[in-house]
């Protein structure tokens, strides 16, 4: 068996490469759980790596992408080695499916062809895909992304056939217009009943629209959201921890005495 601890498979990409396909082709056939794994078995754990990774990109933690990356690789190199043993493909036809493909949706690079601008680009990569036999523009759009990086997928999508707002004040506008429409739907100064489903028709349409101008201004409205969710769980860790410090119970306290210490944890940007 070669030596995978050896230095010299640490020189070029190709060697490390070669390293990892050797290391994971032995893990396959000696380790017992190794043995074991399936493409499905795989799948929810190949999403975890893929949260984890963005987790990582979200903080700037340079160490942790790197780990996170390599994990992400590896569980990509093993689809490849498990359709490689049932006699699907192995992972030289997918490098080569991916530069092919790489190579013909860049005809400006490639083929003498004109794209000046990140729209452009955008423009040819969708009209190439409809020439490949794509039905729609939105086929691309995995059905089991989570709701909100679906609609900034969709906005994207159609934007790149042309189909999108000339100006970022009229997207501005139509937010206004469905927060209008959405207030219309129940009335917020008393407690009369109201058409759940009409509102949540309506809150989804404004959903859609505000992340429709925060692509319009360069925001990607998941990471946004994301990092509000974790300065939010910074700040009450903090609230929890300064009432445990002051054998105080959350229960117990008005919102006026967690906001003490919500404020102290602004103030000292948590």
């Amino acid at each position: 068996m070669a030596n995978l601890a050896a230095p010299a498979y640490q020189h070029t990409p190709q060697l490390a490469f070669q390293r990892l396909l050797d290391v994971l082709y032995t893990l396959r056939l000696e380790c017992p759980w190794d043995k074991k794994q399936t493409m499905e078995s795989l799948r929810h754990l190949t999403i975890e790596e893929l949260y984890e990774l963005t987790d990582a990109i979200l903080e700037q933690d340079y160490p942790e992408i790197k780990k996170e990356l390599g994990d992400v690789l590896m569980h990509l190199l093993f689809y490849a080695r498990i359709a490689e043993e049932e006699g699907h493909f192995n992972i030289v036809d997918v490098l080569n499916a991916i530069c092919d493909k790489l190579i013909t949706r860049h005809p400006h690079i490639y083929a003498g062809a004109n794209a000046h601008t990140e729209d452009q680009v955008k423009s040819n990569w969708e009209a190439i895909k409809l020439q490949e036999g794509n039905k729609s523009v939105l086929a691309g759009v995995p059905k089991g992304l989570p709701a909100l990086v679906k609609a900034y997928r969709i906005q994207d999508k159609v934007r790149g056939v042309g189909f999108d707002w000339e100006d970022k004040r009229q997207v501005w506008e139509k937010v206004e217009e469905e927060l209008a429409e959405f207030k219309t739907e129940f009335n917020i100064e008393t407690s009369e009943a109201i058409d759940r489903e009409k509102a949540e028709a309506e809150f989804g349409d404004l959903l859609f629209s505000l992340i429709n101008y925060a692509r319009h201004i360069g925001i990607n409205p998941e990471n946004a959201l994301e990092r509000t969710n974790k300065k939010f769980i910074n700040r009450f860790t903090y609230l929890e921890q300064k009432a445990a410090e002051n054998k105080q119970q959350l229960q117990d306290m008005s919102l006026e005495e967690m906001d003490v210490y919500w404020n102290e944890a602004k103030k000292l940007k948590k």
